[in-house]
């Protein structure tokens, strides 16, 4: 737990505080006021649901983004280094960088360090591993290698100057005049993956369904989110001014070539003018303003007016059929055409050439939309044809009757002197050309008004602003409660599958859960090079256990031995158990206190007593089963007053079968007529059946137990046997106990000794005393 909640504390020192920037916008329909059907150099591009639909796919489009981090040069990075993490230092730091986008820059996120020298200097500084690494050029935007310094690199500069390096093209200059010293770090980030972190901006209708929409925005640095904001929402209003101005613009180009072609000629009509009244001398003002010139120039006027709007007809024609994009067709007004019919039809033109191109943003080139949208544009196409098919008609029908009082006149002018008709021709050709440059001049103006009057469609209510409030961040006590939780729950869930998985006995209380079978005692652990503990440690724990164990035993006999000899067989599960052990120490206690014992190895297929008494296995039991040797023969001295040994003899080939003979029956019989206590030392019950055949000749029968070692499983062989009658008067000894287990337990089964095993024992003798009595 203690780990949980230091790591709880780690983790809290990198939560980092959020903040979020807002921002209101209009989106309207805002129609010029100059508008009129006269002066159409403008047209409505369609209703405000489209426009709002436009300006969010528009706020969310990669191209705007990009127009915003370029403007913004938001692809350089200003990191303050932190005991935990870096922040972002945008607008905090002491000075800004310009970076030169017409030339490549050092990329990849490798940081460069600034370090605030004083209030004139600072000092660059990296380290490259290579001569070159990735840059890139952020006007092209592409990847370039640039060339660094290898090693260590570190240079001054003054603020204000133009660093010109291979790998670094930037203006650093201060923010303020006075500035603090200290050191940061900048770099030049992914710029397709900073354009595509700002698509992400949040827009919602607000209300849902109005023209009014909410952009937001959150992440680490409150004035980066708020410089964002606020500059994508003047950008998309000088877009949106900018598209409703194209019309206009386009218009006002136009008009600007043909004025300066009408220029030139007036001004060679003029100097002609000028040039022929210096040579001539017989003109007077009178015949300079005759009624012929009057007429004839009127006249003219009207043939290139006419002309001027057969060429537009012609140019439109051509235009429609070569073209796809119809936002940028001029005015008919601009040539002086005023028919309702065509004004409507290039109106309704560009107004679906701009919806479609305004869809084109959102949807799929396939979308349905699409294909309605041409059929109505191909539609007001075939009604322009029809117009310039019959206005071209009608117009040339007009120049004919034009050429012909044009020639009438001319034949009038024809009887006049030669020079006079020269001076008028020069002064006609002065008056139509005048003529003609100030209707251009007109119209240039009109459409001047028109674009000085449009107004963007979008309209800023509530820009981003930094108002004071604090961010948010995740609560730090979640942490920490989580760490509680889990520091809980993990060693719950180890202890849970550990106990689930355990198939070992690891304490008294889970013998007494695991079988009915009581439990005579408990033998502790103690290190010892043998297993001769009670003679060589009288006094320890463990002989005193073994002595708690000789008096149990005596109310487990036979009521009817209880005066003659007494057969004890010790066993267990398996090998390992201590039943070896138990055998020899329980023999000893029984010796010392002046019993004749007799210790016997019937173990033939594992012999281990000789190796604890020092004495050789070459003559035992199994020697006298194969009558191989006498009874008297096999019994030695174990060294010890009292005590003898019967060993097991050498393996033999067919253990089971001499234990299970007569003659092995005859022998423990035998052995009770000699002593008063017989110790046998068995083979597991739960590997042969060995043990079954020798528990009929036993009074009591030990069955082993080892901390940690017996599976409970092999419990379960014992007691369906116990619970068949097989064996009688079964006892359980728990051996090796350590008082502090797998878990951690404690048990207090003590008569006040080290190690404790009363409670059960005295259960037992209590038991038997009722019996008895």
């Amino acid at each position: 737990m203690g780990i949980g909640l230091s790591y709880a504390y780690y983790k809290n020192q990198f939560i980092r505080t959020i903040y979020s920037a807002n921002s209101l916008i209009s989106i309207k329909d805002n129609s010029n006021p100059l508008f009129t059907n006269n002066t159409s150099l403008t047209f409505n591009w369609g209703g405000t649901t489209d426009k709002v639909t436009t300006a969010i796919v528009q706020f969310k489009s990669r191209t705007h983004a990009e127009q915003v981090v370029d403007e913004l040069q938001f692809y350089i990075n200003y990191i303050k280094e932190g005991d935990y993490y870096n922040t972002d230092a945008y607008k905090k730091t002491p000075f800004y960088i310009y970076a030169d986008s017409s030339k490549a820059q050092l990329s990849g996120g490798k940081n460069i360090r600034i370090k605030v020298l004083d209030q004139e200097r600072f000092e660059l500084s990296s380290n490259f591993s290579s001569s070159t690494v990735s840059g890139y050029h952020y006007g092209l935007k592409k990847s370039q290698t640039v060339t660094v310094p290898e090693g260590e690199w570190k240079k001054q500069f003054k603020f204000g100057d133009s660093i010109q390096l291979p790998f670094l093209n930037v203006i650093i200059d201060k923010r303020t005049e006075s500035i603090k010293t200290g050191e940061w770090l900048f770099n030049f980030g992914n710029y397709w993956g900073t354009v595509n972190k700002y698509k992400s901006i949040a827009i919602r209708q607000e209300p849902s369904g109005s023209s009014i929409l909410l952009l937001s925005l959150s992440g680490g640095n409150k004035q980066r989110l708020i410089d964002y904001i606020n500059t994508s929402s003047v950008i998309l209003e000088r877009g949106e001014l900018e598209r409703k101005n194209k019309f206009a613009v386009s218009t006002i180009k136009y008009i600007d070539s043909s004025l300066v072609v009408q220029e030139k000629a007036l001004k060679k009509s003029e100097q002609d003018l000028e040039d022929f009244k210096d040579k001539s001398q017989m003109l007077d003002a009178v015949t300079q303003n005759s009624d012929f010139n009057v007429k004839l120039t009127e006249f003219e006027i009207q043939k290139r007016g006419i002309q001027n709007k057969l060429n537009y007809y012609d140019n439109l024609n051509n235009y429609l059929l070569n073209k796809t994009d119809y936002t940028v067709i001029q005015a008919p007004s601009v040539v002086g055409i005023e028919e309702g019919s065509i004004s409507a039809a290039v109106s309704r033109l560009i107004q679906l050439s701009e919806e479609r191109k305004r869809r084109e943003f959102a949807m799929r080139a396939d979308a349905p939309v699409f294909r309605e949208l041409d059929r109505d544009i191909n539609a007001v196409k075939d009604v322009i044809y029809e117009n310039i098919t019959s206005s071209k008609s009608l117009l040339n029908r007009e120049l004919s009757i034009l050429y012909g009082q044009i020639g009438k006149v001319e034949a009038l002018i024809k009887k006049l002197p030669k020079e006079q008709q020269e001076f008028l021709k020069i002064q006609r050709q002065f008056d139509v050309n005048q003529s003609t440059y100030n209707l251009y001049m007109a119209k240039r103006t009109e459409a001047e008004l028109v674009r000085a009057a449009n107004v963007s469609d979008v309209y800023v209510i509530d820009e981003a602003k930094d108002t004071g409030g604090g961010g948010t961040s995740r609560d730090s006590n979640i942490n920490y409660l989580m760490a509680l939780l889990i520091g809980l729950a993990i060693p719950v869930t180890l202890a849970f599958i550990l106990t689930i998985l355990d198939n070992y006995v690891h304490s008294p209380k889970d013998v007494e859960k695991l079988s009915k079978i009581p439990l005579i005692g408990v033998v502790g652990k103690m290190d010892h090079p043998t297993n001769l503990i009670v003679k060589d440690k009288p006094k320890s724990t463990i002989a005193e256990s073994f002595r708690g164990i000789r008096s149990s035993l005596h109310f487990l006999y036979n009521q009817e031995s209880l005066h003659g000899s007494r057969t004890i067989m010790v066993t267990s599960s398996v090998s390992g158990e201590g039943k070896t052990f138990t055998s020899i120490n329980l023999a000893t206690v029984f010796a010392l206190s002046g019993k004749r014992t007799l210790l016997v190895g019937l173990d033939l297929r594992k012999p281990k007593i000789f190796d604890d008494f020092e004495i050789d296995n070459d003559l035992g039991v199994s020697n006298y089963l194969v009558n191989d040797c006498s009874l008297n023969e096999i019994i030695r001295s174990a060294g010890i007053e009292n005590l003898d040994i019967a060993l097991s003899g050498p393996v033999p080939p067919n253990p089971s079968e001499l234990i299970m003979s007569k003659r092995a029956g005859e022998m423990i019989e035998q052995f009770k007529k000699d002593y008063d206590y017989v110790i046998l030392d068995t083979p597991p019950l739960g590997l042969v059946a060995d043990a079954l055949e020798i528990a009929k000749h036993a009074d009591a029968t030990l069955y082993m137990i080892r901390q940690e070692y017996t599976r409970k499983a092999m419990l379960d062989v014992v007691n369906e046997k116990y619970n068949r009658k097989e064996i009688d008067n079964l006892s359980f000894v728990f051996n090796y106990f350590n008082e502090r287990g797998k878990y951690g337990y404690g048990y207090g089964y003590g008569y006040g000794y080290g190690y404790g095993y009363g409670h059960m024992v005295t259960g037992i003798m209590k038991m038997r005393i009722e019996i008895a009595i």
